[in-house]
């Protein structure tokens, strides 16, 4: 008994020991997620009547999918951009348009989502709609997708222009039909906006804003839009022309990170 009772202490002890170890230990925490600084906003707090049709929450992208680092279907800016689209939608609205966005700030993880989607050959679920006439070995080389973007500095935005009253338009249903995005417009996906020519995100070279190729009513709407933002200090970017970055940006060096999310602005 006496041999049996000293194994016992001795277990004993060794628990006690694994325990107080264990106690001892740090307990592994979840990174917070990152917050935005307080010069960020969402836009529909400055404006609530521009329209917002967020494309990469949803799965009607080029890519297929949503994306990574888009949590909420909103729009989020640095302020003085916010601001300056708020301005010209105060424009727009007594010429009875408005704006419609479908990407603002991104974070750097969604970047990221593109190029190792660009990497893989192997997927081209949405090439039929968004770059039919683009082989996908060139995405890096032609300019469509890049390891940085604008967006990730907060002051850059996609956006067209919605005839009013607007209609609503159409929700993608996956799988179905894909036509090319420079179709024309009674062809290609159903969008409430103006006739640009081509889709938002249409990976061709008619998306260049002022390619020789489009005339008449598409190319009279791209200036309308190009020079009432430019008027609010926006640049557009000659190759897409729903691109526009508005100058001088606030954070002209820095990609930020934090997710698309209400909790990113909560409180600005």
């Amino acid at each position: 008994m006496t041999g049996l009772a000293s194994a016992f202490r001795v277990l004993a002890a060794t628990a006690a020991t694994l325990l107080a170890v264990t106690a001892a230990a740090p307990v592994a925490q979840a990174k917070p997620e990152p917050k935005a600084p307080a010069e960020f906003v969402s836009l529909r707090a400055v404006d609530p009547t521009i329209i917002q049709e967020m494309r990469y929450p949803t799965g009607h992208d080029f890519m297929g999918e949503p994306v990574d680092g888009y949590r909420d279907p909103l729009c989020i800016l640095t302020r003085p951009a916010a601001q300056a689209l708020h301005r010209a939608q105060l424009r727009l609205l007594r010429q009875g348009y408005s704006l419609k966005v479908y990407d603002c700030y991104r974070p750097q993880r969604a970047v990221d989502h593109f190029v190792r989607w660009a990497k893989d050959l192997d997927d081209e679920t949405m090439k039929g709609e968004f770059y039919p006439r683009v082989d996908k070995t060139r995405l890096f080389a032609d300019g469509y997708i890049a390891e940085k973007s604008g967006h990730s500095r907060g002051s850059t935005v996609d956006l067209t222009l919605v005839r009013l009253p607007a209609l609503p338009t159409a929700p993608y249903r996956p799988g179905q039909r894909l036509v090319p995005c420079y179709a024309p417009r009674s062809e290609r996906f159903p969008d409430n906006s103006i006739d640009m020519g081509t889709g938002f995100d249409c990976f061709d070279t008619l998306s260049h804003t002022d390619d020789p190729r489009v005339q008449g009513v598409q190319r009279a709407n791209r200036q309308f839009l190009k020079k009432t933002l430019t008027e609010a200090g926006f640049v557009n970017l000659a190759e897409e022309w729903w691109h526009y970055t508005f100058t001088p940006e606030l954070f002209p060096d820095t990609y930020f990170d934090f997710p698309v999310a209400r909790r990113s602005v909560a409180g600005h």
